[in-house]
């Protein structure tokens, strides 16, 4: 009866790839590496890598993104991105590199922005209002703060303003007031990056920009005469005529101070 089992000279068992790959410490022989969906990447320079991938990135990234992407490890990608911020700097590029909003992207050089902005903008630039940039930089000095403390502190209602700053993504909700419920705002990674700002300790100091004392004072000060208008009307409503005030009059005192006027201005 022939013998079954084969010789051992002449059959080999198949080797298991993922075995053969952990005997040789985790590395294909070819020098490449496997993805999650056996994809084979090279392992491209580290250099050339990022500034691929920073120039089709549509926000800040920071190196530990940018590490699983280029497959190198966080620390070399950290030193590799200072090493090409100053190089970028000392070239005199056109483009830089900045750390903005937590993470890294490229930006035209100030120098030569008028210049981009004729190609793209061509002379059409949307800006902010002025009630758009005032509740901005209150919400960037008071965040979080709700609707209603930032229209106190304006003096205006900034409901329309703030939907606009969150829908253009500058400025986004923080929670809940504990005390009265109302949403909180605060300023967006969006508004650091626009601002060229690492994180809002940067924030210049909002000191300096305050109006003086003496100025202030000025504005507080009743003008001339009102007093003196003060006293007059009084002394008119004293002399009122008393059929005047009798109720169901249909004829107002012409001396007397309009109602709605009153209102309207207080």
């Amino acid at each position: 009866m022939p013998d079954a089992t084969p010789d051992a000279s002449t059959a080999e068992a198949p080797v298991d790839e993922t075995v053969q790959l952990a005997e040789q410490g985790g590395q294909p022989t070819d020098g490449s590496l496997r993805g999650p969906h056996e994809l084979e990447l090279e392992l491209l320079a580290l250099r050339p890598a990022l500034e691929a991938v920073l120039m089709v990135a549509d926000q800040p990234l920071d190196h530990l993104t940018l590490a699983q992407a280029v497959g190198h490890p966080p620390v070399e990608v950290q030193a590799a991105l200072s090493e090409l911020a100053a190089e970028y700097d000392e070239q005199g590029r056109g483009f830089e590199l900045r750390h903005v909003g937590g993470g890294w992207r490229y930006f035209t050089r100030e120098a030569f922005a008028p210049a981009v902005e004729r190609f793209v903008l061509d002379g059409q630039q949307a800006r902010l209002t002025q009630a758009a940039l005032e509740t901005l930089a209150v919400v960037a000095y008071r965040q979080p703060v709700s609707r209603s403390r930032i229209s106190a502190i304006r003096g205006v209602n900034v409901d329309g303003v703030v939907r606009t700053l969150v829908t253009r993504g500058l400025l986004e909700e923080a929670g809940t007031d504990p005390e009265s419920g109302a949403h909180l705002y605060r300023t967006s990674s969006y508004f650091l990056e626009r601002m060229g700002l690492a994180s809002l300790a940067e924030l210049p100091d909002i000191a300096p920009m305050l109006p003086d004392i003496e100025d202030m004072e000025d504005d507080l000060v009743p003008p001339s005469g009102s007093d003196d208008a003060t006293a007059e009307v009084a002394d008119g409503l004293d002399t009122d005529d008393a059929d005047s005030s009798t109720p169901g009059s249909s004829t107002p005192d012409s001396s007397s101070p309009d109602a709605t006027e009153g209102e309207g201005t207080s």
